[in-house]
């Protein structure tokens, strides 16, 4: 079999353990997508949209921590890969992609279709590089491929569309050598950060998803300091299940418990997080960081002491140097500080059991109604994600789309067992939980995937619906169906404007769906939630619940301000006087 660029690229790639490749198929790819129709272990999966394909891409990368791949055509086809990259750029995962590009003799006559690439992704990718002569391999795309493994990035290999099919003189196979280091801080600035811990009353763990590889030694630690330990939303997995000291998250999707903990320490360790929201950092505090980015050090917070190095290694480290008695030096451990956090963590769960409940809006008929009470009888999302975990196994990998999907997620769906979660949670794209859904399913037929779906970012990408039935993905989508852009929504009555341009005139989807091939589900009556939802996991193949929930429930902020609530009245307000406008102009 010659040896062309395009069959070093799949044959390397069927080396690095690649099984799928996503895209859609074009003139400058089709050496490549030949090369791979030919090679037994890597299989395309041609998406409808360049942008399901990378975020798919992503998704394997991220569940695998091996080398997610994608491709697209020249010009447009390209262009439509950068959402998707930008999102697996921002959840630092390793990702290549493949781009065509015009013939070579074509390239800077702006032709048909012509763009640089290397510019376009210029921001994106740790590595970019156009192939102008064959023998630029096997190197190039060892580059490639160890840029992208090394910086846990994107790197992009651009193909010209007279490239792909050549020849190389050389037979050298292409070599992928790479380790990944252990690292730890120095043992002063460890010993400096455990006095720091070991003379505070009051600590509180911020753990992240650096941390979840080391998750016995953080629930170790977290004991020791007897500290409650908030959790960002990519460290529920892995420290959600059967951990005493949690108390969830804190920011827009948290709840009153981890804001609390988090006012009323005196001292903070972040383990492997780049919480992002510098308004929820409370100030005035002790704060210790640990990270294997120096650059993360305290770029969202003041810090006093930075250790640059693995979770893992540096806790580790930090149990050897604490006390293990309380008050052997410096003042005794009192539990009280995670004892208040727990408790008011609990009670918060329950009162949001309590909202979870179908028939919750049957117990307010007699008493006072607002604004905000579901007249129309939709089901609550509270219901709906409560009534998902429940059904859901204890493996299963969840998706969410960025807006109240994801808080409904959070707040009803518990990552225990060895659940997986995923969610665009550092670009915020809308569009993401199906097509990371299907490049999850890709990695196992027989696990279970779930995506929280919003109506908006469900129908912006909903040509790939058809790739889910094409390749037969048992998927369970689950569609929140508000008929409305919620959290745009709910920011805009925040700041005391009625809600604008957020309404979704939206089709049925379970008959779409079911127009498209998969089993659709359509849901409006509250006491027929807990059924359709059994039976969703039940059938086999893929399935769409379109569940008509509840456009104007509203989830209240970790720590609501003063100026929120009169916003929030005052927007709502505004929006009754236009209703009945609207009814007295009709």
């Amino acid at each position: 079999m010659a040896r062309t660029v395009a069959r070093v690229i799949v044959d390397a790639l069927s080396e690095l353990g690649v099984r799928q490749v996503f895209g859609v198929v074009g003139d400058a790819l089709n050496p490549l997508t030949d090369a791979i129709r030919t090679t037994d272990d890597v299989e395309w999966v041609g998406c409808r949209h360049e942008e399901a394909a990378a975020f798919a891409a992503s998704a394997q990368s991220q569940l695998t921590d091996r080398l997610g791949v994608c491709m697209g055509t020249v010009g447009p086809g390209s262009v439509h890969l950068l959402n998707g990259l930008y999102d697996a750029a921002k959840s630092r995962t390793p990702v290549l992609a493949i781009a065509g590009q015009v013939p070579l003799s074509e390239l800077g006559s702006d032709a048909f279709q012509e763009i640089d690439n290397d510019l376009l992704f210029r921001d994106v990718a740790v590595f970019r590089a156009t192939i102008t002569d064959p023998d630029q391999l096997p190197q190039l795309l060892e580059t490639a491929v160890r840029n992208a493994l090394g910086h846990k990035g994107v790197a992009v290999l651009t193909v010209p569309g007279d490239i792909g099919g050549r020849e190389l003189h050389s037979d050298r196979p292409a070599r992928f050598s790479l380790t990944t280091p252990t690292t730890r801080p120095e043992a002063a600035a460890v010993r400096r950060a455990a006095d720091l811990l070991d003379h505070a009353d009051r600590i509180t763990l911020l753990v992240g998803q650096g941390a979840r590889a080391a998750r016995e030694d953080v629930l170790a630690l977290a004991d020791r300091l007897a500290a409650p330990m908030v959790l960002t939303l990519k460290a529920k997995e892995g420290f959600e299940g059967d951990n005493p000291f949690q108390v969830g998250q804190t920011g827009l999707i948290g709840n009153p418990a981890a804001a609390g903990a988090m006012r009323s320490a005196n001292t903070l360790l972040l383990l492997g997080t780049d919480f992002p929201y510098r308004d929820w950092y409370p100030e005035g505090r002790t704060v210790i960081q640990v990270d294997t980015e120096p650059a993360h050090i305290g770029r969202r917070v003041p810090v006093d002491l930075g250790l640059v190095g693995d979770v893992g290694a540096t806790v580790r480290d930090l149990l050897d140097q604490l006390p293990t008695e309380p008050g052997e030096f410096g003042v005794p451990r009192d539990r009280g500080h995670l004892e208040r956090a727990r408790e008011r963590f609990l009670n918060w769960q329950k009162e949001q059991a309590r909202l979870a409940d179908p028939a919750h809006d049957r117990s307010l008929v007699g008493k006072v109604r607002s604004a905000l009470d579901n007249r129309d009888r939709c089901i609550r999302p509270e219901a709906l994600a409560a009534a998902v975990d429940r059904s859901a196994t204890d493996d299963a990998i969840f998706t969410s789309d960025t807006g109240m999907a994801t808080v409904w997620l959070s707040r009803f769906v518990e990552m225990r067992g060895t659940r997986r979660l995923l969610g665009s949670y550092n670009l915020g794209s809308m569009a993401n939980a199906m097509p990371q859904a299907l490049g999850a399913q890709y990695l196992d037929r027989d696990r279970q995937v779930v995506a929280f779906c919003g109506d908006g970012g469900l129908s912006m990408l909903l040509g790939d619906l058809m790739t889910l039935k094409s390749y037969q993905l048992p998927v369970k989508l689950v569609v929140f169906d508000n008929r409305r852009l919620g959290m745009v929504k709910l920011e805009q009555e925040q700041a005391g404007l009625p809600e604008f341009g957020t309404v979704l005139d939206n089709p049925d989807f379970a008959a779409v769906a079911t127009a498209i091939g998969l089993t659709g589900i359509r849901v409006t009556d509250p006491a027929d939630l807990d059924d359709a939802v059994h039976r969703a996991f039940a059938v086999p193949g893929p399935v769409l619940l379109d569940v008509l929930t509840n456009p104007d429930e509203v989830a209240v902020p970790a720590k609501p301000t003063v100026e929120q609530g009169w916003g929030f009245a005052v927007a709502k307000m505004k929006e009754l006087l236009r209703s009945h406008g609207d009814e007295t102009h009709h």
